[in-house]
Order: C-alpha cells, then structure tokens, then sequence
C-alpha cells in the first residue's frame, strides 16, 4: 500500500475537518448566490475549488464555511446575514451530503451517518459593527467562530496587515472575548496583529483557533503565527490550522508579490486594483517575472515546525480554499487533502497524529468551548458593554 492510499484510508476513519472555506463569498461573486449556476453537486473545475464530489474525494468531514464580507461593504452586518442565508441554502439543497452542525457532538454525529459536518465562521470583527448585541444574533444563527479581524483594524483591535492602533486588543475588545468565551463562540486569531493574539490569549477563558495561518519562522508573513505565540497554545488548549495560500506559505511567493505590487505602483496604479489596465500591467511583470509555485512539501514544513513548537495535540488544516487566487501544486482544491497526508506519512508521521491533525484536535477545541460556555452561563450575565462605555 502506498502512502497515498494509506491516507485516503485513514480520511475515512479521520476525516479532515477544514477551519477555513470561502464557496459563500465566491457563489455571491461568480453566481449572485445563484445555486443553478453553480450548482456544486457536480464538478465546477475552473469556477470554483471547492464542490461535493471533490470534497468527498479529498475525504472532508467537516467544514467551517466562512461568511466572510469585506471591511468596505456600506452595511457590513446585512451583508455577513446574507452569507449565512448561502449557507443555509447549501445545507438546504444538497442535505444527503452536507448537515448543519453547531455543537462538536453534531459533528461526530454527522461523521457517523456519512455526511460532511457544516459549521460557519464569521471573517472579521467588522461583521457585528461593535455591537455585542449582534454578536450574540450571530451565534444564534450558527456562527461558531469569529476571526477578530480582516484584513483591516477594527475599532477595538489591530490586523496583522493594517498600521498599529490599539496595540492589540482594546477593553471592549477583551470584552468581546470575555462575551464569545460566555457563548462558545471559538475566538479565532487568524489575520490578527501578534500584539492583539497575545492579548487574546491574556483574556480567554476558552481555547482559540488559528482557522487559517502558517508558521512565521517557516516564511516572514504578518499573516503567520510568531513561535511565542504557538508556545502557549498547550497551555491554552488551542488549535492552529495551518493554511496554503502560497504568498503566505512561500518566502519566494512573499518577495514576488511584493515585486508585483511595487510594479503596479509604479505605474500610479495601487496594489489592490482589478481593473483591465492594472491587470495588463501585473500580466505584463508575470510573463517577465513567472510567480513562484508553492506545493505539498512546502506545506508539510510548515505543519514539521509548529508540531514541534506547539505540540501535535494543537495543529489543524484551513485550506482557505475559494479565498484565495492560486493554491499549492498538489493542493489545488479541496481534493488534494490526501497529498498533504502522504508527504507527513513519508515524514514519519504516525497515523494517531494525523487523526488528531484532520479530526480530533479541531472537534475537541469546539467541545472546550462549549465546557467553558456552560460553566461562564451559570456565573455570568450577557454583557451590556459598549465601544463608548470601555473605550471612549
């Protein structure tokens, strides 16, 4: 048997569960939410990376659909319902594969019963609109984690990707901790400033995740987790999944987009621009300049070094798949999971530690939550706080 059919086989004893998907905001961009168009039952090569028959081939038991919205959208809040509506749909739609799920014993039970556990996670801070309120209306709708930030600052903490303000998290930001951990709502770090993860990590009474980051040793990306912070994840309990976006995953992919990116701006044009002139120019430096190709060994580094830093008992897999431009060779779509086990295989990896890289970590973290919820609910009120009451 080869390692690649030993790790199929192993997926259908441990599945992978999956921290990090984007299909709801690539179905409202490719399709206006239109499940005919892109009807995921069947293959969609080429339009998207993510549909039922390679989710089965790729051996997924269980996925957080991300209903991320961007910071910028006028009314944020309206935006993040209408992604959980999509999921709704999904889980609607195609029920023989896909089952709602909101507790780690519904993803057992969906384990069971042959159908891939779907959960929501919502993609930045920015979705409740400082509103703990709203919080609380997201997790009554099924969302199970939140991802504190974007790409952006939020009022209350910093973004890996945006300039300090905070300095981390701010007292109604712990707040907001202090309020998902009351709920069991997962506090995820993933797009987050180091200052704001060691901030979190001072004010949570639950274990967080890392839905979808990398190792910063491994490749210098504000994206990936510092090693002091993956230090303390056994004692906190968390989970870090690790992701394959290749411009965080890859230090040539790092340097390349940072070229591309000065090359656009060169031409007055800025770094995020899609239009038909910016495209022509970043083809124009592609075709000079070939962009680097990230693939499964890269990814199995990534996994070698936090299991050593953090422990096999804290890692998990968020592909980020549909959320991203260009993926790993091997790693192209929600398929590939398979190729990634192989390689940790040939690695010396046992079969005990992938269970608990692809199942078992993940389902125990959102157990953890739910045990620190049910304790919080017996001593602690929801939280009135406000932005203006902690922070003004």
């Amino acid at each position: 048997m080869t390692h690649l059919d030993e790790a199929r086989a192993l997926l259908r004893e441990s599945p992978v569960v999956d921290g990090h998907n984007d299909l709801p905001w690539a179905l409202r961009e490719k399709a206006g939410y239109d499940l005919d168009r892109l009807d995921i039952a069947g293959h969609q090569h080429g339009h998207l990376h993510t549909d039922i028959p390679r989710l089965r081939a790729g051996g997924v038991g269980a996925q957080y659909w991300s209903v991320y919205v961007p910071a910028e959208q006028p009314d944020p809040v309206a935006a993040t319902l209408e992604q959980i509506d999509c999921v709704r749909q999904l889980l609607d739609r195609y029920q023989a594969d896909l089952a709602p799920a909101l507790t780690a014993a519904d993803m057992e039970a969906a384990r069971g019963e042959g159908r891939i556990a779907s959960l929501m996670g919502a993609e930045g801070g920015h979705s409740i609109a400082n509103s703990l309120g709203t919080l609380r209306g997201l997790y009554a709708l099924g969302v199970r984690y939140m991802t504190l930030t974007h790409n952006s600052n939020v009022d209350w903490a910093d973004s890996a990707t945006d300039t300090p303000r905070a300095n981390g998290l701010t007292a109604f930001g712990r707040e907001v901790v202090r309020e998902m951990n009351r709920l069991g709502m997962l506090v995820d770090l993933s797009h987050v400033a180091p200052s704001t993860m060691r901030d979190a990590l001072d004010a949570t009474d639950a274990p967080v995740i890392f839905s979808h980051s990398s190792a910063r040793a491994v490749c210098d990306h504000p994206r990936n987790i510092p090693d002091d912070v993956l230090e303390r994840l056994p004692a906190n309990g968390g989970v870090a999944m690790v992701t394959f976006v290749p411009k965080f995953v890859l230090q040539a992919a790092v340097d390349w987009t940072a070229a591309a990116d000065d090359n656009l701006r060169a031409h007055g044009l800025h770094h995020l621009d899609t239009t038909a002139e910016a495209m022509k120019v970043h083809r124009a430096f592609e075709e000079r300049t070939p962009r680097p190709v990230a693939t499964v060994p890269v990814i199995a580094d990534h996994l070698d070094h936090m299991r050593e830093v953090a422990g096999i008992d804290h890692l998990g897999i968020g592909g980020d798949y549909d959320g991203t431009a260009f993926t790993p060779d091997g790693l192209s779509d929600v398929s590939g999971y398979p190729n990634l086990l192989a390689e940790l295989l040939d690695r010396g990896w046992s079969k005990s530690d992938l269970a608990k890289l692809t199942w078992q970590n993940a389902v125990r973290v959102l157990g953890a939550a739910e045990d620190v919820a049910r304790d919080l609910q017996a001593t602690r009120a929801p939280s009135h706080a406000t932005i203006g009451s902690l922070d003004g």
